[in-house]
Order: structure tokens, then C-alpha cells, then sequence
């Protein structure tokens, strides 16, 4: 299927709630070559990856689309700078291919470069040595992808970011890496994974995995956290993309692992903008790692923290010693401290790393492992957000291997998801022109048309067909920065959103991006989705206090001392799907 064929099936790609339903029964009824469990971005990238050969394919999720760490990432493309220091050449290498080809061919509508400034301490050696690096960075594997780095002066550097501190600043280097809308991006795959497809589905929660006669894996037990109802998938390979959860999988499957995953925490916190004087993001050492602290519409997303995660893994939360850390940091090159007082959002996610010597997390492995533990079972595990997609090729070609080697498939061809253009960026100047010229018509302003257009591509003429008809749901959301009624109607008609949580935190960001974390803007959302999910008013109240509860509980969370205490706190409201199990 050519990325013209995909644009033609874009109907095809919906996740709505007939969809959905649609998807359980095929689930139930068909027998799949490859069925993928985890629909963050390297399931989802296994999806697309096995669908676009030819394959029969099914994924699952749990809870959300990017429910777990794919939402809770650092939102950025980018080879790994630090990775450089540990003499990591092959990991940043792939990583800014990656990089490169997010930017200028697969995803350009998602993803968008960002300027960083390294300030400068020590005249000498630091400038040589961050410049040597760099000079690696712009030259290895993604050379050409964004502009080359630059060495500034102390005016230079404080002329383009005036808020840091002059103390010990005597200049600093410039460079660019690239942001992406995590969560979006990892919806995107989804369904474009559907368009060639892939028949998807969310809320179902495996809770068996059984064998045939010869011992292989033949497919799995799960249950609708919906409905109810459980039902048996058949498929011939299953590919275990869970994430943090992998090992949970890996013992159900039963075999013996050569690894297992570490899970790490990593924390963000949000500002607003007017509350750090710059122009451009920075990139800073902290005690023990480093800091992004990178523009985000109307904040700037600092973090991340590095620490070892013992305890469960549906919630992790920022604790105060989370939170404190970053600030601490941060305000070392600051001339204006930040304080508590002024985050608008904070959010944790976990890395899934591959275990090996004693120590601290950051000493384990970022690169990715793929084994088949048994016949029918292979996982994939550890890697970055970045090289997402050279993940799911290993994952898939090893399931095919399995297959291969078990008669069930034959002639399967090499993977191609380096030229296969995401839904969104089909046609994407095209549409982008035509709204320019046209979006007034339907009641968007030039802010409002280059908002759709950065977040859906070419997939807004979905959005402009809704307006045409309802031209009311063009105004912004009441409390809601900026989005606009539209999406919240289209995260539950197109994008396959089922409770208010799905759209505050994936599919717009309304839970971090505002002071009251979406509460405000809650009210009208549940609204949206309540009049198209055919919900009565007591669900509407119900799913309203869910969110409101699950709020206060992570701002009891985010005031622990310690990471057993924000665990307690947070644990206290559950996701919606998961108080069915």
C-alpha cells in the first residue's frame, strides 16, 4: 500500500465508538498473524510496522492509547547528547537518523526542531569539550536535519536568553534537537497502523496467555475493562510490547529471559513563559544528569529526574523531593528563582531500561532488547522514544523469524516504515495551504488554523467537514488554553477517547498546561463526550468527579516527601478502565 492508498483509506483509520466495537468483534472472530500487546509507541510502531507487510495484525491496550510512558515522555526527537560522554557513538548515531527522518519525511506536521543554548562556565575546557561533542552531533547520522551548532559569546547569550544568570556565565554554544507532541504522535501511528489494517482496540487487558498442543503461544485470554466480557484472541505470534510492564507478560507467557526491565522515573514539571526570560530553550548539567528546560506553547517543560521505581506501575508520581530537585537545578543558572508557586503542571513517567550491573538507573541500558522466550511469544524491551521505529522493525522481523520457523508464514517482505509517511502528513502542504486561505470561512482564526494544523496535518480536513455543520464547536474551550470545542468532539468521533482523562491528558494536554489541571475545562468536555457517548446525566457526574478526584489526589502526591508517600496519594483514584479489573 503506497502513502497515496492511505490518504484514499484515511476512513478506515477511525478509532469512534462503532469502531471500536467493530474491532472487539474481528478480535473475537479472526485468527491473526502477529498480535501486538501495548499501545504505546513501540506497539503501535509494531502495528504499522507488521501491517505494512502484508501481515494480519492486531493491537491492544490496556488502558489508553499512550497511556503509560509514550504520554509521559520528554517530548523530544533527539539523539541523546549525554549518550555521546559514555562513548554511545552507535545509540546517538541511529537516534539522529531517527531524528532526521521525523523531521523531513514521516511526521514533519508533529515534530519541529528546537533551539538550545548551553551556557558556558568554565572559558576553556568546557567550551571545547561541549563544542567537540557537538561537533559529533552535527556531523553523525542526522547531519543536515536542523542547522549546524554555533559558539556565542557571553553577550551573544544573554541577548537571546536574558533570565540566566550572569554569575558565573561566560558564554555558551547553540544547537538544535527536535520536539514532538509524544502522545499525539504515538495516536497518529495508531491509526495509521488501522489505515493499513491493523485492527485496534483499547481497554482490554490480557489475563492469560495460552498454548497450544506443541507448546507454543497461540494467542491470548483478555478482558473488555469496558464491558465486562472476556474473550480469547487467536494468533499465530504475539509481539510484547508492554514497557515497564514486560516482565509481567514475560512470566505469564512462561520461558526463560535472558533480561528484564528496570523501571526508572523520570519528572516534568511546566511554567509559565513569562516566568524565564528567553528566547530560546537551554540545556543545562544538573548534580548528577542533565536538564532540558524547553519551550511548550505557552511554558517551558523542564525535567527530567532519573531515579529508581520499586513500587507500582500504573501511577507513578512526582513526589515534593521530585519536584524540589528540579527546582534546585534550574534555579542554579536562573536569575530569577523559580518556586512551587509557579508550576502549572507536573507529570511522571517511567523508562522501561534493560537490567544489568548493580547500581543506579542511569548506568542501565537505553538500548532496546528483542528476544522470542517461547514459540509464539516475543518481547521487545528497553530503547528510546526516538528510535521507536527501529524497534518495532527488530520486534517484527524477529516474530516473523519465529513464524518462519514454524511454517505458518513465508516470503514476508523487509520492513519499509522508513519511507511510510504518517496519516497526518499525507498531503500535508496541500491541506495546509487550503485551510490558510479558506479556515475563516469556518470560524477559525489564523491562531486557531495554525494550531489544528500543528497538531492533526493533514487529518484537519476531518476537523473543517465537523465545522461546516457545527460551526459553534470553533470557540475554545471554556478554561481550556486554547483548544477548541472541535477536538474534543473529534478525540471521541475519530481518535477513540472513552473517558474524560483520555482527552485532558493525551489528546490535548489541558491536565499539565493549566493552573487548576483542567478542571475548569472538564465541565464542558464531559458535555462533548457525554452528548455523543450517549451518557445520562449520572454518568456525566460520575466521570466528572473521577477526574476531579484523581486531580486531588495528585496534588496530595506532588507534596509527599518521598516516592512511597506520593504512591499512596496517587494510588487513592485509580484510571477509570483499571477500577474494573
Amino acid at each position: 500500500m503506497t502513502c497515496e492508498d492511505v490518504q484514499v483509506e484515511l476512513v478506515n483509520s477511525i478509532l469512534g465508538p462503532s469502531q471500536r466495537e467493530g474491532a472487539l468483534a474481528a478480535l473475537a472472530d479472526q485468527e491473526f498473524d502477529v498480535l501486538v500487546i501495548g499501545g504505546g509507541v513501540t506497539g503501535a510502531g509494531c502495528a504499522l510496522d507488521a501491517a505494512s507487510r502484508g501481515l494480519s495484525v492486531a493491537l491492544i491496550e490496556m488502558r489508553d492509547w499512550a497511556a503509560g510512558t509514550s504520554s509521559r515522555s520528554g517530548k523530544l526527537f533527539h539523539g541523546g547528547l549525554r549518550y555521546l560522554e559514555q562513548f554511545n557513538f552507535g545509540l546517538v548515531r541511529e537516534a539522529l537518523k531517527e531524528r532526521g527522518l521525523m523531521l523531513e519525511k514521516l511526521c514533519p506536521h508533529l515534530v519541529r526542531p528546537i533551539e538550545f543554548i548551553y551556557p558556558i562556565e568554565h572559558r576553556i575546557w568546557e567550551r571545547a569539550y561541549m563544542g567537540a561533542g557537538l561537533f559529533l552531533y552535527d556531523t553523525i547520522g542526522g547531519a543536515g536535519a536542523v542547522p549546524r551548532h554555533k559558539q556565542l559569546s557571553r553577550k551573544q547569550v544573554l541577548e537571546r536568553a536574558a533570565g540566566l544568570s550572569k554569575k558565573s556565565l561566560v558564554g555558551g554554544i547553540s544547537f538544535f534537537d527536535a520536539q514532538v507532541d509524544d502522545s499525539r504522535h504515538t495516536l497518529e501511528l495508531v491509526r495509521t497502523a488501522v489505515a493499513y489494517g491493523a485492527v485496534a482496540a483499547t481497554a482490554l487487558k490480557v489475563i492469560g496467555i495460552p498454548h497450544d498442543q506443541t507448546g507454543a503461544v497461540n494467542g491470548v485470554n483478555v478482558k473488555d475493562l469496558e464491558n465486562g466480557s472476556q474473550f480469547h484472541i487467536s494468533a499465530k505470534t504475539v509481539i510484547n510490547a508492554t514497557g515497564v510492564w514486560t516482565d509481567s507478560l514475560q512470566k505469564m507467557a512462561g520461558g526463560i529471559s535472558d533480561f528484564s526491565v528496570q523501571a526508572s522515573k523520570g519528572v516534568h514539571i511546566l511554567v509559565p513563559r513569562d516566568r524565564i526570560d528567553s528566547e530560546v530553550s537551554v540545556f543545562v548539567r544538573a548534580e548528577d544528569s542533565v536538564l532540558f528546560i524547553r519551550t511548550w506553547g505557552a511554558h517551558w517543560l523542564i525535567g527530567t529526574t532519573d531515579t529508581p521505581w520499586e513500587l507500582g506501575l500504573d501511577h507513578p508520581a512526582a513526589s515534593a523531593t521530585d519536584i524540589e530537585y528540579l527546582l534546585r537545578n534550574v534555579n542554579r543558572v536562573l536569575n530569577v528563582e523559580l518556586t512551587v508557586d509557579d508550576i502549572d503542571g507536573v507529570y511522571a513517567g517511567l523508562r522501561p531500561l534493560i537490567k544489568g550491573k548493580e547500581g543506579a538507573t542511569s548506568d542501565l541500558s537505553r538500548e532496546h532488547a528483542v528476544e522470542t522466550s517461547v514459540p509464539g511469544f516475543t518481547t521487545i524491551a528497553g530503547g528510546k522514544y526516538t528510535t521507536y521505529r527501529i524497534m518495532a522493525e527488530d520486534a517484527v522481523n524477529a516474530a516473523i523469524v519465529d513464524l518462519e520457523s514454524r511454517g505458518l508464514v513465508q516470503g514476508v517482505p523487509q520492513s519499509e516504515t522508513e519511507d511510510i509517511l504518517l496519516i497526518g502528513a499525507t498531503n500535508f502542504n496541500q491541506v495546509q495551504t487550503e485551510l490558510r486561505a479558506t479556515g475563516k470561512n469556518f470560524g477559525l482564526n489564523a491562531k486557531g488554523i495554525e494550531h489544528l494544523l500543528g497538531r492533526y496535518g493533514s487529518m484537519v480536513g476531518d476537523l473543517v467537514s465537523i465545522l461546516k455543520y457545527r460551526p459553534e464547536l470553533a470557540q475554545p474551550i471554556a478554561g481550556g488554553a486554547g483548544y477548541l470545542r472541535v477536538e474534543a468532539l473529534y478525540a471521541v468521533t475519530h481518535e477513540g477517547a472513552l473517558h474524560i482523562d483520555d482527552i485532558l491528558t493525551r489528546r490535548t494536554h489541558l491536565s499539565i498546561e493549566t493552573p487548576d489541571q483542567g478542571l475548569e475545562a472538564a465541565e464542558e468536555v464531559a458535555q462533548i463526550m457525554g452528548a455523543e457517548l450517549g451518557w445520562n446525566q449520572e454518568r456525566t457526574e460520575a466521570e466528572l468527579v473521577h477526574y476531579q478526584d484523581r486531580v486531588a489526589a495528585e496534588r496530595k502526591a506532588h507534596v509527599a516527601v518521598d516516592d512511597s508517600g506520593a504512591m499512596a496519594a496517587r494510588n487513592h483514584v485509580r484510571d477509570v478502565r483499571l477500577t474494573k479489573i
